[in-house]
């Protein structure tokens, strides 16, 4: 896999690890597998100083498929990491101008698609099978991710 920092600097909010804790999560993205921290810790060359430590956690889905959808696609061997990517902040905002609402969008290119490595529990997944029905063979849609397709 392969990490690439781009020239991106985002600023970012995040939301601490445990309320005793003083690590925030910046980035958790459930669809490739990646968690970035950040917390203050004392500096190795001032000790009376704190600088600021991010921590990058990737898990790799070593049965991870080109095609998550696809059982029968061949297995994916390149995992590709772009933190300008990871970080990007695509919800809407509402802002006034000049006396009208408008939404905008906090990030950029947030109409692409991300490649996802494994299941996100929040979308529905679903691929063919065939289903032999009264002699014929019919292709169904079965569902890979059950309790994100059904409703309760």
């Amino acid at each position: 896999f392969a990490i690439d920092s781009g020239i991106a600097y985002p600023v970012l909010a995040g939301f601490p690890v445990d309320p005793s804790d003083e690590e925030y999560v910046l980035v958790n993205n459930k669809c490739q597998c990646v968690t970035v921290t950040s917390k203050f810790v004392p500096s190795q060359e001032n000790p009376q100083e704190e600088v600021l430590e991010r921590n990058i956690r990737i898990i790799v889905p070593l049965k991870a498929r080109e095609n998550i959808s696809d059982p029968l696609s061949p297995l994916r061997t390149t995992f590709v990491y772009r933190l300008s990517e990871l970080c990007k902040n695509c919800e809407l905002i509402e802002i006034d101008l000049g006396g009208a609402i408008h939404q905008a969008q906090q990030g950029n290119s947030c109409e692409e698609p991300q490649t996802c490595y494994t299941y996100d529990r929040n979308e529905c997944y679903s691929s063919p099978v065939p289903l032999l029905y009264h002699g014929e063979v019919m292709q169904v849609p079965a569902a890979l991710t059950p309790d994100s397709c059904f409703a309760q």
